[in-house]
This record gives structure tokens, C-alpha cells and sequence, in this order.
């Protein structure tokens, strides 16, 4: 036989694996193995089908209610659902949420981020591990417990800050203060930038964990200062991490609810300046009326939840998918 035809003959085709190989290639052989492999996959299947009746739920009391409603839902700036036609939209508290969640992340995201630096890169581990224990001790506070200090130790020391704003910064019409009670969306922000603090540092400090010595090292060895190393290496790896950290802590913020309900006096108007009361936000909204309120009043508020419900899993769809993005961390030891 021509030893060229040999050569040139192509490779034989593999045989197909069988089921059986392909459960072994799984590690789904064993009975204790397919015991796990049920349970986990009917445990994804069952979160999905919960998610699936909260939405569904939500869609169809919402759609109860904005159906009789006379107002537009979207861009009303009432409340009166005990009216007869009724009234009512969410334009005031998609703003006091929006505007709340805003203030928080502008201050707590800095702080957070220098927290997890120092904890990584400054602190000696003597220091950094206390440190690092009470702030995931202050992420396990309750969110009544910061409600009631905001209430009582916050709110009556913001005078003096609200009155320096309104002498300095009033001229902008932002932060112009009338001598109120400083119950307003900037006392919501600070308070909501605390709780969110320990989540964002947290997460970013473990980001910052995993950047790869081998990059530090070689920023060293070319002559980088500790902050050279931090800007070139530590943030530029981090900084999807750190993303998804504030993502995470926005989403807490927007669905934080009795933290903002002890400390806002809501009045249901929008105004300009951030040191008057608030109209309110989403789950303040739903947490002071929803045991006052009608069955149709009711309705008019799990429809207004409904709009939270689809903010809060766009913000952490948008976490995981900034995660997704990148597949550094898992090779930050190599």
C-alpha cells in the first residue's frame, strides 16, 4: 500500500460519548453526586420561579390599580388614593429616591475606597483586621437601629452644618435652608451613605486583595512610590470590582426603608433646594401608608413597588454584568 495514501488519509472520527461518559464527566455518577446535582439545580429553578411570582404578583395589583387611576402614573405629583376617581403617581418619590441614593453614593463611595486602600496597602495587619471586623459588624446593623440614631444623634447635630451650607452655599438655591427641622434628602443621604459604607469597603477591599504581586512588585522595582503602585496597578485592576461594590450599595440605598421613614418628613414636593423636606421615596411611601390604606390603596402602593422591584434588579443586573466583564480575578494568583 502507498504509504502517501497513508499520510494522507484523514484522522479517524472519535466515537460519540455515550450518556453514562458523559455523567462521568460531570462527576454525576455516584448517588451522593446526582443527590447534589438535583438539589442545586432545583434550587436555581425554584429562585427563578420565586422571582417569577413576585413579578407577576406585583405586575397584576399594579395593573389593578393603574387601570382606575386618573392621573398619569409616571409624571403626577400626587397622592390621593382615597378619592374618588382616584389620583395618584410616583414622580415625586422616583425623585426623592433618586436624589437620596445620589447624595449616599457621592459620599460613600471616596471614603469607601480610601477605607480599603488603607486597609490593604498602609495599615499594619495588627490595625487593618480589628478594623476590617467592626466594619462587617457595622454591615450586620439592622436598618432600624440607624434609623433610630439618625433620628436621635444625627438629625439634631445637622443644624449647625444646614445653617453653614445656607451662609455660604444658599446663593445656588440647592442648599438654601428656611430654619426647619433639617429632616430633608441631605440628612437621608448622610444616612444612608453610613449604612452603605461597610457594604462598598468590604467588597473593594477584597477586590483589592487579589491584585497580582507579580504588578506591584514590578512597580516597585521600576521605582514607583506606594501611591505610583496604587494608581498604575491596584485601581486600574480594581476598578470593575469597585464598580460592582457601589452598584451593590446602590441598590441597597434605593430600596432602604425604615432608616429613611424615621428620619424624613416627607411633604410629597419636589424642591430644588436639598435642605427642605423631601417628598419622599419609594419605600418610605410604602412602609408609613400601606397599614392606613384601602384595599385599592393598597394596590396603588405594590404598583409603585412594582417600579422599585424593576430598578432594583437593573441595578444589579448591571453589578453582574460589569463583573462578567472581567475574568481577572480568577487568575490573579497565577
Amino acid at each position: 500500500m502507498d504509504t502517501t495514501q497513508i499520510a494522507d488519509a484523514p484522522p479517524p472520527t472519535p466515537p460519540m460519548p455515550t450518556a453514562e461518559q458523559k455523567r462521568a464527566a460531570r462527576g454525576a455518577t455516584r448517588p451522593g453526586d446526582r443527590i447534589f446535582l438535583g438539589l442545586s439545580r432545583g434550587s436555581g429553578i425554584l429562585l427563578l420561579v420565586i422571582m417569577a411570582a413576585i413579578a407577576g404578583f406585583l405586575t397584576y395589583r399594579a395593573v389593578l390599580a393603574i387601570s382606575k387611576d386618573e392621573g398619569n402614573f409616571l409624571t403626577t405629583f400626587e397622592w390621593n388614593t382615597g378619592v374618588n376617581p382616584p389620583v395618584f403617581g410616583i414622580a415625586v418619590l422616583a425623585y426623592g429616591t433618586i436624589v437620596s441614593s445620589i447624595i449616599a453614593m457621592i459620599i460613600a463611595v471616596p471614603i469607601a475606597v480610601a477605607i480599603a486602600l488603607f486597609l490593604t496597602h498602609y495599615a499594619p495587619r495588627r490595625l487593618s483586621g480589628p478594623i476590617a471586623y467592626v466594619i462587617d459588624l457595622l454591615a450586620a446593623v439592622p436598618s432600624i437601629v440607624y434609623g433610630l440614631w439618625g433620628a436621635l444623634v444625627l438629625v439634631p447635630y445637622m443644624n449647625g452644618l444646614f445653617g453653614w451650607l445656607n451662609d455660604y452655599l444658599g446663593w445656588t438655591g440647592i442648599f438654601s435652608w428656611q430654619n426647619g427641622a433639617p429632616r430633608s434628602m441631605l440628612t437621608v443621604g448622610i444616612l444612608l451613605a453610613i449604612m452603605i459604607l461597610p457594604i462598598i469597603t468590604n467588597v473593594s477591599r477584597e477586590v483589592f486583595r487579589q491584585v497580582p504581586q507579580m504588578h506591584q512588585e514590578a512597580a516597585l522595582a521600576l521605582g514607583a512610590t506606594r501611591w505610583e503602585v496604587i494608581r498604575m496597578s491596584v485601581l486600574p485592576f480594581g476598578r470593575s470590582g469597585v464598580i460592582s461594590a457601589s452598584m451593590l450599595g446602590l441598590g441597597r440605598a434605593l430600596g432602604e426603608t425604615m432608616a429613611v421613614a424615621t428620619v424624613l418628613s416627607p411633604d410629597f414636593l419636589i424642591h430644588t433646594s436639598l435642605l427642605d423636606p423631601g417628598g419622599g421615596t419609594f419605600a418610605q411611601n410604602i412602609a408609613s401608608k400601606f397599614s392606613e390604606a384601602t384595599e385599592f390603596g393598597r394596590d396603588a402602593l405594590i404598583a409603585s413597588g412594582l417600579v422599585l422591584f424593576v430598578i432594583t434588579l437593573l441595578v444589579n443586573g448591571a453589578a453582574r454584568a460589569i463583573i462578567a466583564r472581567r475574568k481577572e480575578y480568577s487568575g490573579a494568583n497565577a
